[in-house]
């Protein structure tokens, strides 16, 4: 796992999905993976609008600094973990814009055999959560990738929701420990995917 490079790509407005990404981060620290790159994707939305929201305001201020995600960061990944809330059962415009611009690399077969798996949260468990990880598995199938779903292949996954497409979580929730141990356990068969790819 050593050599494994992993690309940890987050957008939230108001830090759930940060903390998701932080929480994929310590789990793949925790394997022993030294390259990593922590990413958030650019906020589009303007300033004006996302003061309207104090909560979305407060975050954004704070993560300000954190670099911002390129396509560079997905061709130089052997891994990528995506977190990003979902927006009518659907990823959020910034990540779609990330997204978009991956042309260059998907034409010069750079995507193939990235090994990828998403998180995700919404206002309520019923909120495309779903409909949003399977959004983006369509659009990794486009890129060639390995996709590294957790299925039902640990028992906390039951215990946390039962979501074989990838964590997910209600939007605003703090991370209790089950959820933490159902996070490290998706980073973690990720990374094993990837390892197995590279050898």
């Amino acid at each position: 796992m050593k050599n494994l490079k992993l690309a940890i790509i987050y957008y939230s407005s108001t830090g759930t999905n940060y903390q998701l990404a932080k929480e994929a981060e310590t789990a793949a620290k925790d394997v022993g993976v030294e390259k990593i790159r922590f990413r958030r994707v650019e906020e589009t939305v303007p300033e004006k609008v996302i003061k309207e929201n104090e909560e979305w305001y407060n975050h954004y201020k704070e993560t300000k600094e954190i670099t911002t995600a390129t396509v560079d960061d997905l061709d130089w990944a052997d891994a990528i973990i995506f977190s990003f809330p979902t927006r009518y059962g659907d990823a959020p415009s910034q990540v779609k814009s990330l997204i978009d611009a991956t042309g260059g690399l998907w034409q010069n077969g750079k995507l193939v055999n990235k090994v990828v798996s998403g998180m995700t949260s919404a206002a309520n468990p019923h909120g495309g959560q779903e409909g949003t990880l399977l959004s983006l598995y369509k659009t990794m199938m486009h890129w060639g990738a390995i996709i590294a779903a957790p299925g039902y292949a640990d028992p906390v996954i039951f215990e946390t929701g039962g979501n074989p497409y990838g964590f997910s979580i209600v939007g605003g929730s703090n991370l209790n420990g089950k959820q933490r141990q159902a996070i490290s356990f998706q980073v973690k068969r990720t990374l094993e995917i990837a390892d197995k790819i590279n050898k």
